[in-house]
């Protein structure tokens, strides 16, 4: 007997991708339960995409609620002529460009409220090459600003390149070269991270 191939990772997102859309327009019609199944479906790469774009923790349930109530507000305007989700992830960065925009004429006082549940909530489980121990998050952080964007969209978030560049208003190739410096430079890290963490080899005794 044959088994059937598991379908590939690019796959699985494409069904889910046309699933979503789907509820977006039925939701455009004003179907609730599209608009629950829409929100849910999304909500969590929402918060990890704006987590990775938004240099305050503190502000990322906010611009995710944002981001949400942008969107079902735009949903009349939605025609399906891309994902929902990339359509939704256009309008999360665009949220986060105003915030940066408004924090600058009007910088917030900063306090002390904790930020490691949003950390946390944002924090990708299960990517291929990082432990569940590594602080993922950190080491993204010290990405510059267009290579983090484009391994978080193509890697945590599993868009298409070509999606993903159409999001980022670049062409495929600058995409993938970005998507690759980042690896070379997060598996340098990694590396570095687990020298330091290795325990010195015993020194042999003289014969």
């Amino acid at each position: 007997m044959i088994t059937p191939a598991l379908p590939r990772a690019h796959e699985r997102t494409a069904s889910a991708d046309a699933s979503i859309t789907a509820w977006a327009l039925a939701a455009r019609g004003g179907d609730a339960a599209a608009v629950e199944r829409f929100v849910r479906a999304l909500h969590r790469d929402v918060i990890r995409y704006v987590a990775h774009l938004c240099a305050d923790p503190q502000a990322v349930d906010d611009l995710a609620q944002d981001t949400f109530l942008r969107a079902l507000g735009s949903l009349h305007r939605f025609e399906g002529r891309s994902s929902a989700r990339t359509w939704l992830l256009a309008i999360a960065r665009r949220a986060v460009a105003d915030s940066i925009r408004y924090t600058a004429v009007r910088p917030r006082t900063a306090d002390l409220v904790e930020w490691e549940p949003a950390a946390e909530r944002a924090q990708p489980r299960g990517l291929p090459g990082f432990d569940d121990g590594v602080a993922l998050q950190e080491l993204l952080a010290a990405l510059p600003d267009e290579r983090r964007e484009a391994f978080v969209l193509t890697q945590v978030l599993g868009l298409p390149y070509a999606e993903a560049a159409a999001l980022s208003g670049c062409p495929v190739g600058t995409v993938r070269s970005r998507v690759a410096r980042a690896r070379a430079t997060l598996l340098a890290q990694l590396a570095e991270a687990e020298e330091r963490a290795s325990p010195p080899a015993p020194a042999l005794a003289a014969a």
